[in-house]
């Protein structure tokens, strides 16, 4: 019996090394990656470190940072977003930030702080989402929750799950 269990524990182990074998990372230092639509820039992602990595499921990973900013049709810069990690699953068109993840509305001022953020350029509208907690600070407010979805230019959002104070002004209340 434990000839079985060697046997087995080594066909395991020469199967892990076979995978770690056919995987490739490509290594880039100082990226700048220009996403475009139609001639126009839509977002410009810069970055000190990506590794584009061939697995069984390839991905792209930033793990040193991640900076992007996103621009409207006049070509102003509308929202940024940074985050200390990000992975980028190509075959599902789908960026999963985590560590410090911000992002601003350059025009409202609006700015959210989470842990954990989703950016799917498929949900046109809701681009950004996230289940877990979230700070969004306004100029007149700081609003707690859990969950969030929101525009990529982050002009619109909603929490699912307010769990702050809100603070609104007087002349807001019905009379």
């Amino acid at each position: 019996m434990f000839s079985c269990f060697f046997l087995w524990s080594c066909a395991t182990e020469q199967n892990e090394i076979k995978q770690k074998k056919n995987t490739s990372i490509e290594e880039a230092k100082n990226v700048v990656v220009n996403y475009t639509i139609g001639g126009k820039t839509k977002a410009i992602l810069k970055a000190p470190l990506m590794l584009n990595v061939q697995d069984v499921v390839p991905y792209v990973e930033f793990p040193k940072t991640l900076h992007t900013d996103f621009y409207n049709d006049s070509g102003k810069i509308e929202s940024i977003m940074n985050a200390k990690y990000a992975n980028y699953k190509q075959y599902q068109s789908i960026v999963f930030l985590r560590d410090s993840v911000v992002v601003i509305n350059i025009e409202k001022g609006d700015t959210l702080r989470c842990e954990e953020l989703y950016w799917d350029r498929s949900r046109s509208g809701n681009e950004f989402y996230t289940d877990k907690p979230v700070k969004i600070r306004t100029k007149k407010e700081i609003i707690n929750g859990m969950g969030m979805e929101a525009s990529q230019d982050f002009k619109n959002w909603h929490i699912k799950q307010t769990t702050g104070i809100i603070s609104v002004p007087d002349s807001s209340f019905p009379h």
